[in-house]
Parts: structure tokens; C-alpha cells; sequence
């Protein structure tokens, strides 16, 4: 350790991150090894003991190291991450396991491209053209400008929603800024926020949605941002209420430039009205629609309705890498967005997804588990012992479960969950599901 606090360097607590950083980067520290006590580093660097306690906060909201208490603080041992699309069985694959945590469509319910791929046909686009194909413009501005209260608006193109949130960021934060995130949150907005070196500041979400006393605790410590998702909140499936979105964006009035994203990805599935917390006066806003979860993960296009400034600053986080998004692929999300067959297709498919879960609650209110459907495609499910136990049990009885511990920010969590796909499950299925999950729940009590 003596050799440790003799090759950090800094005078400040910023300089003395990038110290440890460097020294970690270069194979100087490794994971597992302790830093110096505060007090060690401090008086060898001459500083003022508060300057290494902020050096060794920025390491700490960076995932570069863990506090211990007594046992001091270590470099970070990498962590296994949580990730959309599927869940990880654990450490020992369980062969035919039925993956019921990935979250993701049926591709049943999806429109097949190969009808319309040979209307795609055109003179190929080139540097310096319209970033934006004119008719997916003209009906994206249709689609959300009926849905933004602000005037004034812009309309960006991102390869989906992550893109989009996290450029949006990018324009308006800088590291260590505060950033106001739903609790329990969307897995890539988790990863979003601390990997670019945010700090996340939960706000606690029920049945309405995010909760007005949790969003003005966020705004009095100084956020700078706030995501929201009006409907479908993944993991919840809550939506805003008109009479929760009404109170938001009273609490939000007060704070006019705060950058506020809606993230409405469930958009054309939804069963639930949009409600927007973004009111006619508010100065930076963004709302964000994917088209992922009708026309397939594949499908990386997002459209973003934002206020000019924040539209201009997002067109130059697009400018120094990749532009625009393929004109084919905006070509054909138009061609089948616009096909009245497939807009019936996706319009069933939401009610199909809304039946499904609203059936599998059903069952589960047979074995004394009372769940609300909500909005989205996966349940919530509330569990009376450890999320993480559940799951490994469920594990052992063929089923891949997500844990409801992945998606809180903090340590303090709720009521245990997990999250359930499980709108493709056939009757036979779901019921093997609910007699593994009851049994499940009893082991791991």
C-alpha cells in the first residue's frame, strides 16, 4: 500500500482520480488491491483530507472502486451486467431452460419486411442530403407533434432509443452532474447513466407512475435531467395517471430548463393514453419513440421530438461519427408504419400482450400472488422472499427468470419482484410456470 500512495499524484480531487484511473489502466493496481486511508493520502500529497474523500467519491460514482468501512476502500472487482433482451441462467446453463426474462416481442406479432423490401428500391443517397427521408418526416412529425405540448419543435433520427438517451445526455451533462432516474429503472438507462459518469438519483415509481414527492426530492438536489417513461415504466408496466402527469409537471414548471426525456417506447402497443409531463412553457425537452417493440429489435431507428436548442445540440453529437440513419431502413419503417395490414397487425398485437399478462395474472391470484397486469410486456410480480432466490429456484425447475434486485438503484429495495415474459407461453406452459413459481417461492422462503 506504502508503494500505492506513493505513486498516486494530484492536487485535487479530480487529478487524483485520474491518478488512480492511470495507474489502474496501466496494470499499477489491479482488482481487489486497497487505496491508502484517506488520511494516509492525504497527508502525503499535502492536501486537505476532504480533497482525497472527494477523490475517492468520484472513484466510487465511477465503479472504479468500493468503499468497505473499516476494511478501506479497494479497487473494483468488474461486475456482471444486466442486460436487455435475455437473462443469464447463472453459472451453469440449464439445458431446454424456457427463458421467460428477456422482455423481448413475439415475433409472430411483428410485420414481415419481405413484402415491402422491393419498394425500397431508389437512386442511392449520398453525403451532404436531408439526414431525415422526407416521408418518414412528414408522418414522424404527425405522429409526434399530436403529443407535445411545446410548439416549437424539432424532429432528430437515432439508431434507437439507447442511442437517443444517451446523446441526449451527452449534449446537456457532464460528469458527476445529477440525473433523475425512475425506481425500479430500465436496465440501459441504468447502464447509461453510470457509464458516462452520471449520478443517479432515484425516484421512487408506483402504480401512477414516477412519484411527485420523489421528482421535487430529485429537482432540490440538483438534477439536471430527468427520464420518464409515460407508459409501460419497464419493469412496473405503470403508466401516468392524468392526474399524476398533471401534478409533475407543476413540480417541473418551476424548473424550466431542466432537460426532461420521455421515453415512450411501448408507444403503438400501448393500451393506456400518453400523458405527457412536459408542460407548453418547459424549455428542454426531448420525447423519444423507437419503433423496436413492433418492428423488432432489428429495426435501430428511434424518432426524437425535442426543443430546437436541444434538437441543433443533438444534431452535432450525431455529426462527428455516424449522421444519419440508413435511408433504407427509414424507407422501410415508412412503408410498413404507413400499410393500414400493418398497423392492424401491431394494433393486435397489443391487445394480445395486454391479454396474455392479464390471463397470467389471473393464475397467479389463484396461488395468493396479486399482481396488476399494467402496461408493457412483461409482468411485475411481487414475491414473499429474496428475488435472487426465487430465480435461482426457478432455475433449478427449467425456467430464466430476471430478478427484480437488477433494476433498483440503491440498496434499499421494495417489496422482492421479478420480472416475467410471458405472453408466448401456451395454457399448458403458464400453468407450469405458476405451479414452479409457488413451489419456488416455498424453497426459497
Amino acid at each position: 500500500m506504502d508503494d500505492i500512495a506513493i505513486a498516486i499524484e494530484g492536487r485535487t480531487a479530480a487529478e487524483i482520480a485520474a491518478s488512480v484511473r492511470a495507474l489502474l489502466e496501466r496494470g499499477a493496481l489491479s482488482p481487489g488491491d486497497p487505496l491508502p486511508p484517506v488520511r494516509t493520502l492525504a497527508d502525503r500529497l499535502g492536501v486537505n483530507r476532504n480533497t482525497a474523500v472527494a477523490a475517492y467519491r468520484l472513484l466510487s460514482r465511477s465503479g472504479i472502486v468500493v468503499a468497505g468501512g473499516r476494511a478501506g476502500t479497494r479497487i473494483a472487482h468488474p461486475a456482471p451486467v444486466a442486460r436487455e433482451g435475455f437473462a443469464t441462467s447463472g453459472d451453469h446453463e440449464v439445458e431446454s431452460a424456457r427463458d421467460v426474462g428477456a422482455g423481448n416481442p413475439d415475433p409472430a406479432w411483428i410485420p414481415q419486411p419481405t413484402r415491402y423490401l422491393t419498394a425500397l428500391a431508389g437512386r442511392p443517397v449520398l453525403y451532404g442530403e436531408p439526414v431525415i427521408d422526407p416521408e418518414l418526416e412528414a408522418a414522424a412529425l404527425a405522429w409526434l407533434s399530436a403529443d407535445v405540448a411545446p410548439a416549437d419543435l424539432r424532429l432528430t433520427l437515432t439508431s434507437g432509443a439507447v442511442d437517443a438517451v444517451e446523446r441526449l445526455l451527452a449534449q446537456a451533462l457532464t460528469r458527476d452532474d445529477a440525473i433523475a432516474l425512475e425506481d425500479p429503472c430500465w436496465l440501459a438507462n441504468i447502464h447509461t447513466v453510470r457509464l458516462a459518469g452520471y449520478r443517479a438519483v432515484p425516484v421512487p415509481v408506483d402504480a401512477e407512475g414516477m412519484t411527485v414527492e420523489g421528482l421535487r426530492a430529485a429537482l432540490a438536489q440538483g438534477v439536471r435531467a430527468v427520464i420518464c417513461t409515460p407508459r409501460a415504466q419497464n419493469p412496473t408496466g405503470a403508466g401516468l395517471s392524468e392526474r399524476r402527469a398533471r401534478e409533475l409537471r407543476a413540480v417541473l414548471a418551476d424548473h424550466p430548463f431542466v432537460l426532461v426525456i420521455e421515453d415512450d417506447h411501448f408507444s403503438l402497443l400501448s393500451r393506456q393514453p400518453f400523458r405527457s409531463i412536459v408542460g407548453p412553457d418547459h424549455r428542454r425537452w426531448a420525447l423519444v419513440r423507437s419503433v423496436s417493440k413492433f418492428l423488432g429489435p432489428d429495426m435501430c431507428l428511434a424518432v426524437t421530438a425535442s426543443d430546437p436548442h436541444t434538437a441543433d445540440r443533438l444534431s452535432l453529437r450525431l455529426s462527428s461519427g455516424t449522421t444519419w440513419v440508413s435511408h433504407l431502413l427509414q424507407r422501410l419503417a415508412h412503408a410498413i408504419l404507413t400499410d393500414p395490414d400493418a398497423r392492424e397487425l401491431i394494433r393486435r398485437a397489443g391487445a394480445h400482450y395486454a391479454e396474455r399478462n392479464a390471463a397470467f395474472a389471473a393464475r397467479l391470484a389463484s396461488i395468493g400472488i396479486q399482481v396488476a397486469p399494467g402496461d408493457g410486456l412483461s409482468l411485475w410480480v411481487p414475491v414473499p422472499a429474496p428475488s435472487a432466490h426465487v430465480v435461482d429456484e426457478l432455475r433449478r425447475r427449467g425456467w430464466i427468470a430476471r430478478p427484480g434486485d437488477e433494476f433498483f438503484l440503491g440498496d434499499a429495495h421494495a417489496e422482492p419482484h421479478v420480472r416475467l415474459t410471458v405472453h408466448d407461453l401456451t395454457q399448458t406452459e403458464a400453468d407450469a410456470l405458476v405451479a414452479d413459481l409457488a413451489a419456488a417461492i416455498a424453497a426459497a422462503g
